[in-house]
């Protein structure tokens, strides 16, 4: 991680996310709820448990081949790529207020996350388009995406903390 944080090649690409993700905490009031302030939890910590929850559950209803089980799956790996809207909103507030080693980590952790919300997506098309076995390899492959760019974010959070 401390080599990431030293890659001066991440810079040209946080220097063109910093504008943008700086307008997210313009406004006070806004700053303070995302960076939970008065929890002492970002609301990006929250948030992430939905897209996670959603698609870790429809990775364990495809273990099953009943109608009901393929549905729901669908609905949560759908569920998944919806609140990963919210929830990276929330990620790229967080970000603009760190320092450039944690930007540099959080640059590649938000390149993974874009890469496992399309993989998904890719699931849910599929699944919707009754190409299951196709959805579910795409959503396990999804899974390996997102739990190393789960890697990355706790070890910001960690960083954060002072830890």
């Amino acid at each position: 991680m401390r080599r990431i944080e030293q890659l001066e090649a991440l810079d040209p690409a946080v220097s063109a996310a910093e504008p943008p993700a700086g307008r997210l905490v313009q406004n006070r009031r806004l700053r303070s709820f995302l960076h939970g302030d008065a929890t002492g939890i970002p609301l990006h910590g929250i948030l992430t448990d939905a897209p996670f929850g959603a698609w870790f559950m429809a990775m364990y209803l495809d273990l099953y081949s009943d109608p009901g089980a393929q549905r729901a799956a669908t609905r949560l790996v759908g569920l998944g790529v919806i609140t990963a809207v919210p929830t990276a909103l929330s990620g790229w507030a967080e970000w603009s207020l760190a320092g450039r080693g944690t930007k540099r980590v959080g640059i590649v952790h938000a390149g993974l996350n874009g890469a496992a919300v399309l993989i998904f997506a890719g699931s849910w098309a599929a699944r919707l388009r009754g190409r299951r076995k196709l959805g579910v390899g795409l959503a396990r492959v999804g899974a390996l995406v997102l739990m190393a760019s789960a890697m990355l974010g706790g070890y910001m959070g960690s960083a954060r903390r002072g830890a």
